[in-house]
């Protein structure tokens, strides 16, 4: 649980370049009901080690509107998000400041490496989070939110908004509403 007092400093413009490059750890294990996979980190994300660690972000609000957890979790409550059968990866692993930074070739060699990630945890669902890049990784260019046709490591597939403020097309109750069907939804078999 966090229990920072106040928000952590904003870091400067150095240090966030400094962490071109870096990666955040996968963060799961077996059994999760949800697996979300983001782009790629953020460079925040990438200096503090902790998925969706931009301030502002609109997943931590997404996730609680949409019923998925009991109070708006931060980045660093980890344990908490685990405890509730959500983990978080990524796509491509390396920070950049902009996921449009990322080359098409990226993003398609992202694949195996993520089926092998969802083959070994088993998660209920894989969620993927961002529409572009999942077209451009997958091939298909038509993809919609929803569950999609096919499946990753074994496990079924379903495509969510990205909840970046930058998909400003998407604002919190439709975000949250996308999120809450994928929720309520149970996984086939």
């Amino acid at each position: 649980m966090s229990t920072a007092m106040s928000p952590e400093p904003r870091p400067t413009r150095q240090q966030l370049l400094g962490a071109y490059g870096t990666t955040v750890p996968d963060l799961g294990r077996p059994g999760l009901r949800v697996l979300l996979c983001g782009i790629n980190p953020s460079l925040e994300s990438g200096l503090r080690g902790l998925h969706f660690a931009t301030p502002g972000n609109r997943l931590w609000p997404t996730l609680h509107a949409a019923g998925w957890t009991p109070r708006r979790l931060a980045p660093s409550d980890t344990a908490e998000l685990l405890a509730a059968g959500i983990g978080i990866t990524n796509l491509v692993a390396r920070a950049t400041a902009r996921a449009d930074e990322l080359t098409d070739d990226e993003l398609r060699a992202g694949l195996p490496l993520l089926a092998d990630l969802v083959a070994r945890w088993q998660p209920g669902w894989l969620a993927f989070c961002g529409l572009s890049a999942y077209r451009t990784a997958t091939g298909h260019r038509k993809a919609a939110v929803g569950a999609q046709p096919e499946r990753l490591g074994g496990r079924p597939v379903w495509l969510l908004p990205n909840p970046s403020g930058l998909n400003a097309s998407w604002q919190l109750p439709r975000l949250a509403a996308a999120y809450a069907e994928l929720w309520e939804t149970p996984p086939p078999s």
